[in-house]
């Protein structure tokens, strides 16, 4: 569906290259922002599977759930590192605050691969082009309204990937110089429920509002279920991630109509082997790995692959 840059080539190849004294893969940890989201069970499902093709079916991956909650993913980590995991990758709750507990499995000889978010101290991280990611998202919307108008930011956990996603998006409609973004700081918290308890807030202070960019396609489905509920019918949502809810989102009657495709079984696989050539003293060429995302619209979705799944 995407290519895969050429830093991220090198990663799949250094892995194969590892010499036969290495050492093995046998146990993995994954701590992911929420399970409740299909994009995180994406990703567990696509490190289980790449963990137990490197290492064989004995390996153990654990994941779990931090719910962007600091305290309970420092918790994770050191449960990770007493049960004596060689891999952690690590959706970061807080991509700076996590630090010391990425210092403590690395002081256990752990790896540590950011996934999805970045996290400081991280041996590697692997992520979608989130600036680029916004960047698309919200050039739909411009094109859209060339005459301007006004919109909206659904913002979400402060993560390093929603940091990234908001400022492609005002990239964007800075560049345009016709369209005001009326709101940007009201989070959503990454999912549908706080997508549209936000979404009924923006369109009663705001109830002009033409478009609105959603950080992610859970909180952009619960936007539309908020505009429906107030019999909104002009108005146009788009968001990242290109779960297969969009994509029925896109062929049926929302006002969803653009996602920034990324591909968290994929980049999940990506990231195990990235782990592995470290463990195995094979390191990236650099150590942050981008994958391209892809614009998937009403036109397109009928081409659209969708996630990579088992």
């Amino acid at each position: 569906m995407k290519t895969i840059p050429l830093v991220a080539g090198a990663a799949l190849g250094v892995v194969l290259a590892a010499p036969a004294n290495a050492q093995e893969l046998t146990s993995v940890g994954i701590t992911l922002g929420s399970l409740g989201n299909p994009f995180f069970v994406q990703v567990a499902k696509g490190a289980e599977a790449k963990a137990k093709e490197l290492g064989g079916d004995g390996v153990q991956v654990t994941a779990v759930s931090a719910d962007y909650d600091l305290n309970k993913q420092y918790s994770q980590i050191d449960n990770f590192i007493a049960s004596g995991v060689e891999l952690i990758l690590l959706n970061a709750a807080d991509p700076e605050a996590i630090e010391p507990a990425v210092a403590r499995a690395q002081a256990a000889g752990v790896v540590v691969v950011a996934v999805d978010v970045s996290a400081a101290g991280a041996d590697a991280t692997v992520q979608t082009d989130n600036v680029e990611a916004g960047r698309l998202a919200c050039q739909y919307i411009v094109d859209a309204l060339p005459d301007g108008g006004n919109m909206a930011i659904m913002n979400g956990p402060p993560v390093s990937a929603v940091i990234d996603r908001v400022n492609g998006c005002k990239e964007a409609i800075e560049a345009a110089g016709n369209i005001e973004i009326v709101s940007d700081n009201q989070n959503g918290k990454g999912s549908r429920e706080g997508g549209l308890e936000v979404m009924i807030g923006l369109l009663t202070a705001f109830p002009d509002l033409q478009a609105v960019f959603s950080i992610n396609d859970p909180q952009s489905i619960g936007a539309d279920l908020a505009a429906k509920q107030l019999g909104v019918t002009d108005l146009i949502i788009t968001s990242v991630d290109g779960a297969p809810d969009i994509e029925n989102a896109l062929q049926s009657d929302t006002l969803i109509e653009a996602s920034a495709a990324q591909d968290p079984y994929r980049m999940a696989q990506m990231a195990v082997e990235v782990g592995l050539g470290i463990m195995q003293g094979n390191p990236p060429e650099e150590t942050t790995v981008l994958i391209p995302a892809e614009l998937i619209t009403r036109d397109n979705v009928g081409d659209y692959s969708g996630w990579t799944a088992e």
